[in-house]
């Protein structure tokens, strides 16, 4: 595969509005008037990845992901288009998002995504996808294409 850089069709990329206050502060991650209706949250969670650790890379084949990198840590984030009928297959998206840039992204299915903690200290991600992690009661497989141990992979994350 010959990978260019550019913008991945259905990505999406909003800078997460945080509100300062002498307690500390606060940022709304989702908003039903911010979403379309297909891709609205059926769960959420919160991981922490450790500086210099990686998640991913791996795709969903009906899964629209809604992350959310508020900071305090810096992450890069590499996305690449496998959706063989999409005008921007094969391309290849970094973002790096979290402390001084928070950012919510939004991963459609058959965006192959993964993120490293680039920064100094450990940093938590939100991610708000619109479908139940093996479905209801967990008793499904899994939506999940992984990467992370493919020789051959299109991208590694370093």
């Amino acid at each position: 595969m010959s990978f260019h850089e550019g913008i991945i069709e259905g990505i999406q990329v909003r800078q997460l509005k945080v509100h300062h206050d002498e307690r500390g502060w606060l940022a709304e991650i989702y908003r039903d008037d911010q979403i379309d209706l297909a891709i609205r949250p059926a769960m959420a969670y919160i991981s922490l990845t450790q500086p210099g650790l990686a998640r991913g890379p791996h795709a969903h084949r009906d899964q629209t992901d809604c992350f959310a990198f508020p900071g305090p840590s810096v992450y890069r984030i590499t996305l690449w288009d496998n959706r063989r009928e999409s005008p921007t297959y094969e391309t290849m998206m970094n973002i790096t998002a979290g402390e001084g840039n928070p950012l919510v992204l939004v991963v459609p299915p058959g965006v192959v995504h993964a993120y490293k903690n680039i920064g100094n200290v450990p940093g938590p991600v939100l991610n708000l996808p619109n479908r139940l992690y093996a479905g209801p009661g967990g008793h499904e497989d899994a939506d999940e294409i992984r990467y992370e141990c493919m020789e051959d992979s299109p991208f590694l994350i370093q």
